[in-house]
């Protein structure tokens, strides 16, 4: 199960010379996300995704973050229909952020704000909201960009630091959800953890009551609950799809 880059395709850094005479018009359409089986959601979201998506643990060894599952298959997001529309409540931030994201240089102290010039909602029509105004100023809706993406790296270095403490306390397994085809074919999505919750139980009483005060283990309980979704993602596929067998370890 893969993250890297997902729908991002030619990212440049925004500025005035390039992109004067640009506009932005999103939430219109969500196609650019159609074929993604997972993005990366940070902690503070796991309360509204883990109520209607699976939310798993993705990553290597060193490092791992939480990811909602979108689909069965790799190239498959059942919450994307045809009209590009987002069927579910809750739409992940790493989603609302496109078609921006921010670059940082190899110190990791500064950040440079990029835009995905394929994106269809760019345009030096006038079409959504302008990136600069006449005088060369950042426009509103650009600060109002800004401070949403900076919101979001603040979140994310939290949500690693909560990934940490699960990779130090040796509590993420490897995880494999398994679909059977009407016909009987076997299919699975693997490449992801999920939290040990016998290990989780062994825990001492101290390092409990340090993740409660951190929001860590409510985090935890909700992951736990989400991968009951697995099994809601017969509803969304198509008629001649899979039958999913409840996730197994």
């Amino acid at each position: 199960m893969s993250t890297q880059q997902l729908f991002y395709r030619s990212v440049v850094p925004v500025n005035f010379q390039r992109h004067k005479d640009w506009s932005v018009k999103t939430g219109e359409s969500y196609a650019f996300a159609a074929e993604v089986n997972s993005v990366p959601v940070t902690a503070v979201e796991f309360a509204q995704a883990t109520a209607e998506y699976p939310v798993v643990f993705a990553g290597s060894e060193d490092t791992v973050f939480p990811a909602v599952i979108l689909g069965a298959r790799s190239n498959e997001n059942l919450h994307v229909d045809a009209e590009g529309r987002w069927r579910g409540r809750y739409i992940p931030a790493f989603v609302r952020r496109y078609p921006f994201v921010f670059s940082q240089d190899a110190e990791g102290k500064t950040f440079t704000l990029n835009i995905d010039e394929t994106f269809a909602g760019c345009n030096q029509a006038g079409r959504g909201e302008r990136l600069f105004d006449a005088d060369g100023a950042q426009t509103q809706y650009l600060k109002t960009v800004l401070g949403f993406l900076q919101d979001y790296q603040t979140r994310f270095r939290r949500t690693q630091a909560y990934c940490k403490r699960l990779q130090e306390l040796k509590l993420l397994q490897p995880m494999q959800a398994q679909f059977t085809l009407p016909g009987g074919e076997q299919r699975s999505l693997s490449g992801f953890m999920a939290v040990d919750r016998a290990k989780l139980k062994t825990l001492p009483a101290d390092v409990l009551a340090d993740m409660v005060a951190k929001d860590e283990l409510e985090c935890t309980y909700l992951h736990l609950a989400s991968l009951r979704h697995f099994q809601d993602m017969l509803e969304r596929m198509p008629k001649e799809g899979a039958s999913p067998a409840p996730a197994a370890a």
